[in-house]
């Protein structure tokens, strides 16, 4: 564009000069939007695919590094422990940093992790690896969905949060089919060797590409919340790992004191949370809750990740030790299910964004009920079909409920509770997730043992184990049913208020 102001000898532009000048072009961001949302997608799905990738592998790790089952578990708890620790604190790092430092962060922290874990030379180093595998996840996680909801609007959220249920509910359960895909060729170290030049590339390609979007402002640490947050939620989330192992060995804290401390300090961080909002200081803005919409999303979410993470560790052993299949036969049988998730999910996105959450909620929650009540049909000399139609209806329900919630939850907040919105969520899920996995192993254990003292053979017994833990699981799912007739899509008006009060 010619500079007027030379052209005129230096003075100020002449009125008609100013006149025909055209107002600077809107900037088109759409590409770059699509980048940074694609990019997250891709690195976010990495990264919890590894949440679950363990599951079917600990009888393997167990022979190779001579540790017990009680040990094994550790695998898998010190990653929930992780995250449920250092989730809460993201909302803190999405408000005070850009999303550039904030994704080289937390893919840093995972690729440092995948490192360690593949040149693990024994059991201690592989849970640290885990650990600092754990502590880039929990970033992701609330990076992604805070990202989408500033990025994209609300009009089109629901196809975009199609794709967020796709990394979170579809990474972990296709976790146990990977597993069993690589253990059945290779060393167990090639769980992270293989997924190590993704994340390298991610890393690479972020540093090189990602921009900073959103508006980063100075927030507070408060860390007498943090420290809480820590013993709370990770106290929490280690009582019910302890409850959901059945290794046969005590705990290092039995899991009734670390459910009572965990209990009893996070009341303390709910009431310092209430007293530090009053003054936008808050590590964890529990002011989503005083949405109806949030609270009741969240709700149904708490049990819907609990049918997912108990169905995903109890369908597992129900194949290897009751009906007697390999790793690789386990892994495959399971594959539909997660594909069909996946497949489902941008075309239910769609219809949220045309139709709303209730025509996709009620009746997810209806299918997921129906998958639930059909799991407690499954016994010592069920077909495989039976399992593997289950475990379909399951999956086709949770991918009618994941995205319509997600979009639902976050977009009946104002933009200034996203990073909390999307740090509660989190939170949420790793909670769930460790209490859906403690209570179906905690029945299924009880049960099985009641059933074997009795006389019965040991594939039964746990078969009639699996068989309650699937049954109070469907009772469960019956309160899903009444919860989602009270999910309503957000109107900007209820936002408009909410932020106002904010």
């Amino acid at each position: 564009m010619t500079d007027r102001t030379a052209t005129l000898g230096g003075g100020a532009p002449s009125p008609s000069a100013a006149a025909d000048e055209p107002a600077p072009a809107a900037v088109d961001h759409t590409a770059r939007n699509r980048l940074v949302i694609g990019l997250l997608l891709v690195s976010t799905f990495a990264v919890i695919l590894n949440e679950t990738i363990m599951s079917v592998a600990l009888p393997r790790l167990m022979a190779d590094l001579d540790i017990t089952a009680s040990a094994a578990q550790w695998l898998t708890t010190a990653f929930l422990l992780t995250m449920a620790v250092v989730i809460p604190i993201t909302g803190f790092l999405l408000q005070r940093f850009n999303t550039r430092p904030v994704f080289m962060l937390a893919m840093s922290l995972f690729t440092t992790g995948t490192l360690i874990s593949a040149a693990a030379p024994g059991f201690e180093v592989l849970v640290l690896g885990r650990v600092v595998q754990a502590s880039g996840t929990a970033v992701m996680m609330p990076l992604l969905m805070t990202t989408i909801m500033t990025l994209v609007p609300p009009e089109s959220r629901g196809r975009t949060m199609g794709f967020i249920s796709i990394v979170i509910s579809v990474a972990p359960a296709l976790g146990p089919t990977v597993s069993g895909l690589i253990l059945s060729a290779l060393d167990w170290r090639f769980m992270f060797i293989l997924v190590l030049p993704i994340a390298v590339a991610a890393l690479a390609l972020g540093a090189a590409k990602i921009p900073n979007v959103g508006n980063p402002r100075k927030a507070p640490l408060d860390v007498v919340s943090v420290m809480l947050s820590a013993f709370g939620f990770g106290g929490l989330v280690y009582g019910l790992s302890s409850l959901g192992e059945s290794g046969g060995v005590e705990p290092v804290v039995p899991a009734w004191l670390s459910l009572t401390v965990g209990g009893a300090v996070l009341a303390v961080f709910v009431l310092r949370q209430l007293a530090q909002q009053r003054e936008n200081r808050a590590l964890l803005d529990l002011r989503t809750f005083t949405s109806k919409v949030f609270s009741v999303s969240v709700l149904l979410m708490v049990i819907n990740m609990m049918a997912l993470f108990g169905a995903m560790i109890l369908l597992p052993i129900y194949l290897q030790n009751v009906a007697g299949l390999t790793t690789l036969q386990t892994g495959l049988l399971l594959l539909p299910g997660g594909l069909l998730m996946g497949l489902c999910a941008p075309f239910i996105g769609a219809l949220y964004d045309r139709h709303g959450p209730t025509p996709l909620i009620v009746p997810g929650a209806v299918v997921v009920s129906t998958a639930l009540w059909i799991l407690t049909l499954v016994g010592a000399d069920s077909s495989m079909f039976l399992v593997l139609g289950a475990h379909l209806v399951l999956m086709g329900g949770l991918s009618l409920m994941f995205t319509p919630l997600f979009s639902t939850s976050l977009g009946s907040l104002p933009m200034a509770l996203y990073s909390h919105g999307s740090a509660v969520i989190g939170t949420v899920q790793q909670v769930a997730g460790a209490a859906g996995t403690a209570l179906f192993i905690a029945l299924m254990t009880t049960r099985s043992a009641t059933l074997a003292a009795a006389g019965a053979a040991p594939d039964v017994a746990l078969a009639g184990g699996i068989h309650t833990a699937f049954t109070w699981g469907a009772v469960i799912s019956l309160l899903s049913i009444a919860a989602a007739f009270f999910v309503r899509k957000p109107a900007a008006t209820a936002r408009a208020a909410m932020a106002a009060g904010h």
